[in-house]
């Protein structure tokens, strides 16, 4: 049942309450049961229903029944205050207990677990001076005075007796109109199942139904932590483990996301970085975070409550299921606790009768939030808990196939070492839990080096591709220093080591370093094909920090010691290599080679190399402008990543979907795709880019600067293109130049054009440079160097020359339109603009096709004024006409800057003849379209001068408009214009046309 369901429900059965007697008459009285474990939220939604507006004008009581039989009123009684009540807001009157008012907690609002009480007002005691009420007393007294038509009753699992026979009795005749609210604990209840005490008679007129709030899901734990800790320092990995170390309780949530951002905070207010404020503002949280922050206050105390309540005997069977810390069966528990089957069983009733153990699912027992075994852990003696883990590891060593990740956790934490690191030399290097183990064990210390070494390798093995902890690069770089370690052992370990810098943690110079070196050092030891995989890691031309000319020479070596090998998955590898290289450069030849790519490779780590192939010439044909090929070899390298394990080029893959969404105008949720995969790898600097791509055409410049990348060191200017891969590094820097541009920093956007054309000639791939050259063009022209602006434009026709670059060869098009314009050659400047277009628009990539039209309409508007030769009318109205569609197509795709600075292009070169006529139209306290463009626009952050050169305004105007546009919305900030702007946009869907694109007017 879901909340607004309810919600509806309950609203219905009040509608009329309140407004004449006989008003509920035939109306269908509702009782819902909200039941929910402690911490899941029911005080939230009682919350909810008392903010309703039917709840708000009707007759109400609401109680809460306490632990020590006391009953807590909170009023009002009415819609409207009493004659002679003495209202308290914000407290709650405890008329069974004491005589005083205890003030009401109050609650956070970003805690979706706690909910404030409503308004409340004291209830006046009706017993005479001094003579003390019970709680059934007390509830029969008030209804029978206030005869509310919504009762909301909390903690039912407090009642007494007598209080649930009252409020059975009045759900067997309830009145009309009527709806009653009853929240509890099932797992506190005296009677299981029933939380009246018994069964009630119901009438066939009332709606009776029962709801069981649910553990948050992963979607719902994310949601929370991003309100408190902000969603870009959520990762994927960080939620889940969120999930399920809380077990989607929300406030064991709440309570375990407040510790981590304290946690954070502290670390950062100590951190002596230069640009600490960016840096902590993009820094993520980990998995390794979530258990590094212990356990909530609230739930520590709650279980061991719970655990020293049951009789002594029992507790060994809770200690046990904390010990194998997961649900298991109810002999393994009695095996751990040393129990007999008889006891062990009795044990188990008790402490499931007590609420610290639970059924998680059929026949299997554990704790509702896993990090409840952490606190009763954390407590249990250390004998105690010695032998809990011997018995355990005892009793899983006994099963085939031996769980060994478990076995080696149980007799490390039996102190047993040696039995411990002879169990880690079986793990497997998969699974997450094993890694973590075999990493705890290269970190111990001690070990003799062919064992230290055995389980590096473990470790190491297949690290780029699997899951990986924040710790490996460290355990591994420490492990190949030991000069003790064998050659070839360091050689191989060197190799997964330096892969893993490489591709998972962006940090691409010490990859090529440690690259480097295990290619030497695998050479000289005789492995030639794990030397062939070092190679060709160095060969791949995405990764900064060397030019086409070395990556080259890197792939032949790599190609002679895989044929010397006569290894199959380092043929493939080199294969795959070749292919991305020649697909990379816009070498007809790469799709003959991606066609040969063996598929079918009968080995796992074949597999996995194909697929890094067909990921890797797919990127490279997205780049291209080959979509629709790209598409198959992205769908096949995705799919073959899955089935081969390779979870890591599945990410990768989805990367470039991302950025080739953007390219074809697929925009309609993008964003958010986006925003996930960087929860997921926050290092997913494809998708980085086209956030701030995205952001760049809807004018939030802020936004823009955020997620754009940036070097460690801003002295360095090319540090930024060694954070990550160049063609992303590439259309990176030219987003960075446009955005120089449209603040008129035009010195700055002349610097950075400059370094980042320098960069890509070093580089050497002049494909890449599709998304790069047009602006740097611009800023040369814009600063009149047009001498630096022609050298740019031959140097990118001489690079393409005999490159099947569909994408690079429209912007050298455009290039040429740009040079063109700023020369006063405005026919040739069209033509070229419109060359351009008809190019973009056969890849398709709608937006820089969109950008063209632009183009070629402000050169034909130029020269239909006069300004170069002029038009004749009807070709002046058809590039009128084409400029309306391409304010519609901006639109359309959400580039909000952009379409406002078409229509501002339109009025200022617009015919006289299409003008409106004179005169202004009264728009009274409507906004006009021009206030509703300037407010669209101001709520992306933009400035008052920044929108006016977009609308060719002065930014005394545009303050005037701004003014006009926040009155007439009754709005005081422009933090509040950006909220409006936000709820207009997803009521109106899209916008459109020339028309106001701001918020509609009250």
């Amino acid at each position: 049942m879901y909340e607004q369901t309810w919600e509806r429900r309950l609203a219905s059965a009040l509608s009329g309450a309140g407004t004449g007697a006989g008003s509920g008459a035939g109306q269908e009285p509702t009782l819902v049961l909200v039941e929910g474990d402690a911490g899941m939220g029911k005080s939230r939604l009682v919350h909810r229903l008392l903010e309703l507006p039917q709840a708000r004008s009707v007759a109400r009581l609401v109680v809460t029944f306490q632990a020590s039989g006391g009953l807590v009123v909170a009023d009002p009684l009415g819609p409207e205050p009493r004659v002679g009540s003495s209202a308290v807001p914000g407290r709650r009157s405890n008329v069974t207990g004491t005589a005083r008012d205890e003030p009401a907690e109050p609650a956070d609002p970003a805690d979706p677990a706690i909910a404030a009480a409503p308004n409340t007002a004291r209830v006046q005691d009706a017993a005479p001076l001094g003579v003390r009420l019970t709680a059934h007393q007390a509830l029969e007294a008030l209804l029978a005075s206030a005869r509310p038509a919504l009762l909301v009753a909390e903690d039912l699992h407090h009642a007494d007796d007598d209080c649930l026979a009252l409020l059975r009795r009045l759900l067997r005749e309830p009145p009309a109109p009527f709806a009653a609210v009853l929240t509890y604990r099932p797992e506190q209840l005296p009677r299981a199942g029933l939380p009246l005490g018994g069964a009630v008679d119901y009438p066939a007129r009332l709606s009776a139904v029962r709801w069981r709030l649910e553990p948050l899901d992963e979607r719902g734990v994310r949601c929370v932590a991003g309100e408190l800790l902000g969603a870009r320092r959520c990762p994927q990995e960080f939620v889940a483990r969120l999930r399920q170390r809380s077990g989607g309780v929300p406030q064991v949530l709440v309570d375990l996301l407040r510790m981590l951002r304290d946690a954070a905070d502290d670390r950062d207010s100590r951190s002596e970085s230069h640009h600490r404020d960016r840096d902590v503002r993009d820094r993520g949280f980990t998995a390794g975070d979530v258990d590094e922050a212990g356990v909530p206050v609230r739930l520590a105390e709650l279980v061991l409550e719970r655990t020293a309540a049951l009789p002594e005997p029992y507790r060994p069977i809770v200690w046990a299921a904390a010990v194998l810390d997961e649900p298991a069966g109810a002999q393994d528990l009695a095996a751990v606790a040393g129990c007999h089957d008889d006891e062990g069983r009795t044990a188990l009733i008790a402490a499931l009768a007590g609420s610290v153990l639970r059924e998680t699912s059929e026949g299997r027992y554990g704790f509702a939030v896993p990090l409840a075994a952490t606190a009763l852990y954390a407590e249990l003696p250390g004998p105690v808990r010695e032998r809990l883990h011997h018995r355990a590891a005892a009793m899983l060593a006994a099963r085939e196939p031996a769980p060994w990740a478990r076995i080696a956790r149980h007799w490390r934490g039996g102190g047993r070492t040696e039995d411990w690191l002879r169990a880690a030399e079986h793990l497997g290097r998969d699974d997450e839990a094993a890694v973590a183990l075999l990493e705890e064990a290269l970190d111990a210390g001690g070990l003799p080096a062919d064992k230290r070494g055995r389980l590096a390798l473990t470790l190491a093995r297949g690290a780029v591709l699997g899951r990986r902890s924040e710790g490996t690069a460290r355990i591994l770089r420490g492990i190949v220093e030991d000069p003790a370690l064998p050659a070839a052992e360091r050689g191989e370990i060197r190799l997964e080591l330096g892969l893993l810098l490489h591709h998972r943690k962006r940090r691409f110079e010490e990859g090529r370093t440690e690259l480097r070196r295990a290619a030497d050092e695998l050479a000289e030891a005789e492995r030639p094909a794990l030397a062939a995989r070092a190679m060709a890691a160095l060969a791949n031309p995405f990764f900064p920090g060397a030019s086409l000319e070395e990556n080259v020479t890197w792939l032949e070596r790599a190609e002679t010691a895989a044929e010397a090998s006569g290894d199959r998955a380092a043929r493939t590898a080199t294969a795959a290599c070749r292919a991305t290289v020649l697909m990379n450069t816009g070498d007809l030849d790469a799709w003959r080679l991606v066609a040969r790519l063996p598929r079918d490779s009968p080995d796992r780590a074949g597999r996995q190399q194909v697929a890094r192939g067909l990921c890797n010439t797919a990127n490279g044909a997205v780049y291209l402008g080959h979509y629709r090929r790209a598409d198959e070899l992205l769908t096949e390298g995705i799919e073959l990543a899955a089935r081969s394990g390779a979870p890591f080029l599945e990410r990768v893959g989805r990367g470039t979907a991302l950025f080739r969404d953007w390219l074809t105008g697929r925009w309609e949720g993008l964003a958010e795709r986006c925003t996930g995969l960087v929860a997921e790898d926050g290092s997913a600097s494809d998708a980085r880019v086209v956030l701030a791509l995205l952001a760049l055409a809807k004018g939030d410049w802020e936004a823009v600067r955020d997620w754009l990348p940036r070097a460690d060191h801003v002295q360095e200017s090319y540090r930024v293109y060694e954070t990550c891969e160049a063609p992303v590094a590439a259309t990176a820097a030219g987003a960075h130049i446009r955005l120089l541009l449209a603040r008129q920093h035009v010195d700055s956007a002349v610097g950075a054009a400059a370094s980042a054309w320098t960069w890509l000639a070093g580089k050497g791939v002049w494909v890449w440079g599709a998304e790069l050259a047009p602006w740097v063009v611009l800023a040369h022209v814009s600063a009149g160097q047009r001498q630096s602006a022609q050298r740019v434009v031959a140097e990118f026709a001489a690079g393409l020359t005999g490159r099947d670059a569909p994408s690079a060869t429209a912007a050298l098009l455009w290039c040429r339109a740009v040079l063109a314009e700023a020369d006063g050659e405005l026919a040739e400047a069209r033509a070229c603009f419109e060359q351009a277009g008809a190019a973009y628009a056969g890849l398709p990539h709608p937006y820089a096709r969109a950008l063209m039209a632009e183009g070629a309409g402000r050169c034909a508007l130029l020269l239909g004024g006069g300004l170069g030769g002029g038009l004749g009318g009807d070709e002046v109205d058809a590039v009128v006409d084409d400029l309306t569609r391409c304010v519609a197509e901006l639109t359309d795709l959400g580039a909000v800057w952009d379409a406002a600075r078409v229509r501002a292009t339109l009025r200022a070169y617009r015919p006289a003849a299409r003008r409106r006529s004179p005169g202004r139209p009264a728009y009274a306290e409507r906004m006009s379209p021009r206030e509703g463009e300037v407010a669209e626009l101001a709520a992306t952050g933009l400035t008052n001068r920044e929108i006016a050169a977009t609308l060719y305004l002065s930014p005394r105007t545009v303050e005037q408009h701004v003014a006009r546009a926040m009155r007439k919305l009754g709005i005081a900030s422009r933090q509040g214009l950006a909220k409006e702007v936000s709820r207009a946009r997803a009521t109106r869907g899209d916008g459109g046309g020339d028309g106001a694109q701001g918020p509609p007017s009250p």
